[in-house]
């Protein structure tokens, strides 16, 4: 609907590119996630990514999970993300930080990064996400 809000951060897990903020001001139709069951996802499983890529607001992109348990190294830095889930759902810059859903709508990832061979930053085959449940954990959800 187009409301801004500030924010703060209120748990970091740089080890897993994973922040959660407090946003000061919700929009009023607000409606939380449905979170799923990243365990239950399965390579070919459907998978939606839900952002705003390049600044195109709500879009999605449809997929599948074309792989388990990946590993990232964050571009220019030593970190290295493990057990992600890889999708072919086009994921370009805006979609980094949102939602992976899986084909009932349930939240089972958050995208975090696009692997690409090229320096155009743009989607070429290969999204990751890390799992709602790492994810959760930021902000003190109860592993599985």
């Amino acid at each position: 609907d187009g409301t801004k809000s500030t924010a703060e951060i209120t748990a970091r897990q740089p080890e897993h590119d994973i922040a959660v903020l407090r946003a000061s001001q919700l929009p009023a139709d607000f409606v939380p996630a449905t979170l799923g069951n990243p365990n239950a996802v399965r390579i070919g499983s459907d998978a939606f990514a839900v952002g705003n890529p390049f600044g195109l607001y709500g879009s999605i992109s449809s997929g599948i999970v074309s792989g388990l348990g990946r590993s990232f190294q964050m571009p220019n830095s030593d970190q290295v993300l493990h057990d992600l889930i890889q999708v072919d759902a086009a994921v370009n810059p805006g979609n980094s930080g949102g939602p992976l859903l899986n084909r009932d709508g349930q939240v089972v990832g958050i995208v975090t990064a696009l692997i690409n061979p090229t320096k155009e930053g743009v989607f070429i085959g290969i999204g990751l996400a890390v799992p709602i449940d790492v994810a959760g954990g930021a902000a003190g959800l109860p592993p599985d």
